[in-house]
This record gives structure tokens, sequence and C-alpha cells, in this order.
């Protein structure tokens, strides 16, 4: 099979093509013929050298997709031909992945390669967080850290559907009109007094009820963007790692922290089909649109990684094989 490899840490340039051994099929697992790759942020970390590889190169980084089954190892209720999507299953960048069949989400007639692709782990991310993290209520009002990111235009859709006002944060003016156009009520950017305009957004004027942090080096603005009795939720470090809080400071504001990852979340096999349908159902329904900000091939890797580090994309990054 063909994958997309790395054999030593760096930039983009470093991923290369290479014809491989088709993977092994253990126990209880398919081997599924890709047809769409989502690319995150977590696959330029991995290839930077960031974040934890096992095993020795080359590397096949990626964690979501789609496809469809064309082997078998155990029993189960799959069938070759089955069409299947998963967000969490290592080793996507390639035409051919080994899944466990825990991790295996069927496809609905009505939901593409492309979709599944593009909206699992980000979609399962928003929705973890509107719905653990911090429950949004109607009427609460919302600031959204990176608005115009795959999971910020997400969080935006979803926190309107649940009856939110959002604030959203983003870099740019072009980026400012996407998160408008994903639902947000006012979009500030990140060059602005943005703890002034989230308080001056709030109702109260003393600021608003939750903040979705994913920047991290913002957390301790984001706590002073909030009401007393406020919450924050940090759930990503894409702009650096935050400064230490102190915990007098939250007694003092009656203000709450909560960290968040969705492997804590995708628990169980039910756990991740319930959540997953839940998403399919939003996109069937029209509440949840996914942003697809480009798709390369497979084989151009290095560019799709080149433009994502850009931070110019504005919604998801496909690759396919």
């Amino acid at each position: 099979m063909q994958a997309l490899c790395f054999r030593e840490f760096g930039g983009p340039g470093v991923l290369r093509m290479e014809e491989l051994p088709d993977p092994l099929v253990p126990k209880d697992h398919a081997l599924v013929r890709m047809k769409a790759i989502g690319l995150n942020f977590a696959d330029v970390y991995r290839r930077k050298g960031n974040y934890h590889l096992a095993g020795d190169p080359p590397w096949i980084a990626g964690y979501e997709g789609a496809g469809i089954v064309e082997a078998l190892n155990g029993n189960g209720d799959l069938k070759i031909g089955d069409r299947f999507a998963f967000a969490d299953a290592p080793f996507a960048n390639a035409e051919l992945v080994a899944v466990p069949f825990d991790k295996l989400i069927p496809l609905p007639d009505d939901i593409s390669f492309e979709i599944a692709a593009g909206l699992l782990l980000q979609g399962l991310t928003a929705q973890y967080l509107v719905r653990d993290s911090h429950a949004i209520k109607p009427g609460e009002e919302v600031l959204i850290h990176a608005a115009a990111g795959g999971v910020g235009l997400l969080l935006i859709q979803m926190a309107k559907k649940l009856g939110a006002r959002v604030l959203g944060l983003v870099s740019s003016e072009a980026k400012r009109q996407a998160a408008l156009e994903a639902g947000a009520d006012e979009v500030a950017l990140y060059s602005q007094e943005w703890v002034e305009a989230a308080r001056r957004f709030s109702s109260s004027g003393q600021g608003l009820d939750v903040a979705y942090d994913s920047v991290g080096s913002t957390l301790k603005q984001s706590l002073d963007s909030l009401r007393t009795g406020g919450h924050a939720v940090f759930f990503g470090m894409a702009g650096g790692n935050p400064e230490p809080v102190d915990p007098r400071y939250l007694m003092d504001t009656s203000k709450t922290l909560t960290g968040g990852d969705l492997w804590n979340v995708l628990s169980s096999r039910e756990e991740r089909l319930q959540r997953a349908n839940e998403l399919f159902s939003w996109v069937r329904d029209g509440a949840l649109k996914l942003r697809i900000a480009a798709s390369f091939p497979l084989s151009e890797g290095a560019a799709a990684h080149a433009f994502l580090e850009g931070r110019g994309a504005i919604g998801k990054v496909l690759l396919i094989p």
C-alpha cells in the first residue's frame, strides 16, 4: 500500500509517500480502504516531534477517516463492503488502515466519506464541550476562541442550536466573516482589546457565562472575560502553554476552570455510536454544516500540512487517497 510517512521530525518537507506492506489485521479488527482522511493539528505536532510516537520510522500519522471494509478478522456485525468512519485509530494517512471493531462508526447512506472524515474528530470534540464540559443553557453568553477553525465553526453552530448568544474570537477579517456566517452574534479580533469586547457583549456588562479556550496562552484573559461565577473550559494549547492559575483567584471570583479531553469521553463503543449518530442527525436536519477548507491528494500531504500550519485554513482540511 501507499502511505504518507516521515522518518525524521521537521517541517512539511519531511513527509513522503512510501510503498509499505499492507497492515496486519489483528483479532477483532477490520481492514479499511480509505476514501477520505481528516487532517488535524495533532498530525502536525507528531510530525514535529511534539507528541509521543511509538515504534520506529517510517511513522504514519493520522487518526481520523472513512472508507470501506476490505477484510475482517473476528466475529461481529460487520461485513466486507460496509462503509465506516473512525475518529481515533492510528496510521490513518494510508490507503489501508487496520481499525478495531469498537472504534468503527457505521456511516448512514446520506453521510458521505468526506463529511464523515471531516466531521467526527472535531465534531465529537465540540459536542462534548457543549454537553459535558459545560452544558449550555438557553440564553447563556458564550466566548469561543479560534472561532473560524474546525472546532470553532462547529462550536458556534452547536451553541446557537442550544440557545446561546455567541461571541467569536478570530485573527483576521476573512475569519471574522466565516464565524459570522456560521451563526456567531458578534466576532472580535485578537488584535483588539477583546476582554473589554466580551464585557460589552454581555447583557450585564460584567462578563460572559462561559469561555471555550483552545489557545492556552490566553487562558488568564479568558477568565477575566467572565462574570463572577463564570466558567472557563480549557481544551487546547494552539498558542502555547497557559500561565498557572492561582486557585485564590478562582475562590475570590467564584469562577470555575475545567479541562477537557475527548478520549475521556469516548469510553465505550456505545458512547461513540450514540454521540456520532447525534452528529449525523444534526447534519441531516441542517443544524450543522461542515465547512471544507481544502482537499488534497494524499500524495500532496506536505502541501496540506503547510496549508494547515499557515493558519489560513477556514474549516477542515482533507486528504484523499
